[in-house]
């Protein structure tokens, strides 16, 4: 993807909800789900082995790692790729479960908590997706990475779109899905409020209780943009 780098270099980023008030309402939250949490990890404890905190370098604001803290849904294993489908066979039927509710990003929340993340911001990725020379991501990076955020919730079963998948999966992640995915979190970037921090939040709340509400763009919408923006 060839990018209008004068074009990045004078966009900017808007402020949202105020530091102060994401940290309460993390703080609040990891309070009111502490028995939701602890519930799904004693599940997870008893039908696989391995620690019920999943802990994973991914890469923060102005590019300093962190360490993410999901509940683990797949079986521990010393190798294998870092983009999961909905079929891949290392997803524990309880973390099926998780995945698909959204339950396993619960202890985000901690992160939230300590500022590594923000509730509404672009999703961290992991270092070896991340192109610090890139001006795109240096922009994206200005930013908190969040639990939830526009593109998140449109790509909220990504899982499922990475099955229609064929061939590299990993291929088609970094060459196709992800500047799709830096697009639109630049878009909602640059023209973010408190307000609209707050309408996401809501339609987070929806789209967890309906699932179907948020349909997905198809390969050909995402490919057909890759294509379109390497002219």
């Amino acid at each position: 993807m060839v990018i209008d780098s004068e074009k990045v270099v004078d966009a900017s980023i808007k402020n949202g909800l105020p530091r102060q008030l994401e940290a309460a309402i993390a703080l609040v939250g990891l309070i009111m789900v502490a028995p939701l949490i602890a519930l799904t990890a004693a599940m997870i404890a008893v039908t696989s082995r391995g620690p019920v905190i999943f802990r994973q370098k991914r890469m923060g604001r102005k590019g300093r790692p962190f360490t993410m803290f999901k509940l683990r849904t797949m079986r521990v294993a010393n190798s294998g790729p870092q983009v999961t489908a909905g079929d891949d066979v290392r997803i524990t039927p309880v973390g099926k479960f998780l995945r698909k509710t959204k339950l396993d990003e619960l202890p985000e929340l901690w992160n939230v908590f300590k500022g590594d993340m923000s509730l509404i911001g672009p999703r961290p990725e992991v270092p070896r997706y991340v192109d610090l020379h890139d001006p795109m991501w240096c922009l994206v990076l200005e930013a908190r990475p969040g639990i939830t955020d526009p593109m998140t919730l449109r790509l909220r079963n990504e899982e499922a779109l990475l099955i229609e998948v064929e061939g590299d999966r990993e291929r088609f992640y970094m060459d196709s899905l992800l500047p799709f995915k830096l697009k639109g979190y630049l878009d909602y970037l640059q023209a973010r409020s408190w307000r609209s921090d707050v309408k996401v939040l809501w339609q987070t709340v929806v789209a967890v209780a309906f699932p179907n509400k948020t349909p997905l763009p198809t390969l050909e919408e995402i490919q057909s943009f890759s294509i379109r923006d390497s002219r």
